[in-house]
C-alpha cells in the first residue's frame, strides 16, 4: 500500500529527504495555553533566499510527529486552500510535557519542489499565576484560521474585558466547532463554521457573565427566548457570541480528593444485626419427593379415566337410534338406498334389459320415433341435445 505525502508524493519517497539538511525551528508551547504557529513563505520558505516567491504560489503542508504517520493528539493543523497559510494549534496537557518534534513538509504545488523543517517543541509549565476562572465562548461569525491570528485573538481578548472587568485574560484553548460536532455550512456568503475560544483569568467571573451562565439563562434559551444578558455586548459587532452557549469552569475550589480504599485482612466485622447460624440440622427430603412425584401422576391418572369413560363407556348404540327414528323416515331411506344399489347394479352390467321408465321411444325435440331394430341397451341414459 503506498501512501502519498503533501503533494502527492509516496511517503517512502518523502522519507528519503531527511538525509539532506532540514531547517530545524525551536518553539516553546505552554501546559493549558493555546498555542499556534503560523507556516507561511515567511516563517516556511519554500524557494531559495535569492529567489523571491509569489504571493499567489499554491503551496500546502505535510505535518506529522517524528516517527509517526500522524501529529499529536493535543495538537491540529488546518489550512483553508493552498493559497492561504496552514496553522498547527492546540493546548498541551500535563501529559504531554516534554520534547517532541515535529516534521513538516511543504509543496509548491506548481513546480513540485519541496521543503523539510523540523519543529522542536518543548512543552513546558506556565509561568505566573493560575487561572481558575475559565469561560468557554461559541463565535459563529468566524472560522477557526480567522481567529488563530494574533491580531484577532489580541481583538476578542480586548473587547472581551469589558464583560470580564478585573483581571487579565489569556487564551487557553481554541477549537473548531466541527470538531465539536459542529455541521459544515452552507456554501452562502457570510455562513461561517464557528470556534470555540477558552479564556482563562485569577479573577472571579464577572455578574454579567453569571447571569448568562445560569440556568434560567439557558431555560430561557431551551424556549427559543434571548438569554438574560444584562450588560452591553462589547463582543459586537466583530464578534457574534452564541451566548446560550457560554460555559463557566470555577476551579478555585479545589475538589475533593476519592478516598482510597484502605485493604483489610479478607474477614468481615462482627455484626450484632446478621447472626448467620453456624449448624444446620439434618432434613428428610423423602416426603416431599414423593409429593412431587405422586400427586402429578394421580391427577394424570384420573384424568384418563374420565376421558375414557366418556369416549367408551358413554355411547348410544345403533338400537337407540333406530327406536328414536320414525318408521316413515326409516322407509324413505330404505327406498332411497335400495333404488341407489339398482342403478349401482345396472350401470355396471349393460346387458340386462334396461327398465321401461328408461327406454327412449322418441327424441323429444324433433317428435321422431326410433326404428325398432335399434338396439336401446346401446343408447344412453340422457341423450345429447343438439
Amino acid at each position: 500500500m503506498c501512501v502519498f505525502g503533501g503533494c502527492g508524493v509516496p511517503t517512502g519517497l518523502l522519507a528519503g529527504l531527511g538525509d539532506t539538511e532540514a531547517q530545524q525551528t525551536t518553539l516553546q508551547p505552554l501546559v493549558g495555553r493555546v498555542f499556534v504557529h503560523t507556516l507561511d513563505q515567511e516563517t516556511f520558505p519554500i524557494l531559495p533566499e535569492n529567489v523571491d516567491a509569489p504571493p499567489t504560489v499554491p503551496i500546502t503542508y505535510h505535518a506529522h510527529l517524528q516517527g509517526h504517520p500522524d501529529l499529536p493528539r493535543w495538537l491540529r493543523y488546518t489550512q483553508r486552500s493552498p493559497h492561504h497559510p496552514g496553522f498547527l494549534y492546540g493546548a498541551p496537557t500535563p501529559e504531554d510535557r516534554g520534547r517532541q518534534v515535529i516534521e513538516v513538509i511543504a509543496c509548491n504545488r506548481d513546480t513540485f519542489d519541496t521543503t523539510r523543517q523540523r519543529l522542536v517543541l518543548l512543552i513546558g509549565d506556565p509561568e505566573g499565576p493560575l487561572l481558575p476562572y475559565q469561560a468557554e465562548f461559541l463565535v459563529r461569525s468566524h472560522d477557526v484560521e480567522e481567529v488563530l491570528p494574533s491580531s484577532p485573538a489580541s481583538r476578542f481578548l480586548t473587547a472581551l474585558g469589558g464583560l470580564w472587568e478585573s483581571g487579565e485574560l489569556q487564551l487557553l484553548n481554541i477549537t473548531s466547532a466541527l470538531d465539536r460536532g459542529g455541521r459544515v455550512p452552507l456554501p452562502i456568503e457570510g455562513r461561517k463554521e464557528g470556534v470555540y475560544i477558552k479564556v482563562g483569568s485569577a479573577s472571579p467571573f464577572s455578574t454579567c457573565l453569571k447571569m448568562v451562565a445560569s440556568p434560567d439563562s439557558h431555560a430561557r434559551c431551551a424556549q427559543g427566548q434571548p438569554p438574560l444578558l444584562s450588560c452591553y455586548d462589547t463582543l459586537a459587532p466583530y464578534f457574534r457570541v452564541d451566548w446560550c452557549n457560554v460555559s463557566l469552569v470555577d476551579k478555585s475550589v479545589p475538589e475533593p480528593a476519592d478516598e482510597v480504599p484502605t485493604p483489610g485482612d479478607g474477614i468481615l466485622e462482627r455484626d450484632p444485626f446478621f447472626c448467620p447460624p453456624t449448624e444446620a440440622t439434618a432434613r428428610d427430603f423423602l416426603a416431599d419427593a414423593l409429593v412431587t412425584l405422586l400427586v402429578p401422576l394421580l391427577v394424570a391418572l384420573l384424568l384418563t379415566v374420565l376421558l375414557a369413560y366418556i369416549m367408551c363407556c358413554r355411547r348410544e348404540g345403533r338400537l337407540k337410534r333406530d327406536l328414536a327414528t320414525s318408521d316413515i323416515q326409516m322407509v324413505h331411506h330404505c327406498t332411497i338406498r335400495g333404488n341407489t344399489e339398482e342403478l349401482r347394479q345396472m350401470a355396471s352390467s349393460r346387458d340386462v334389459p334396461r327398465p321401461l321408465s328408461t327406454l327412449p321411444m322418441f327424441n323429444v325435440r324433433t317428435g321422431e320415433r326410433l326404428p325398432p331394430q335399434v338396439d336401446s341397451a346401446q343408447v344412453p341414459l340422457i341423450l345429447d341435445q343438439r
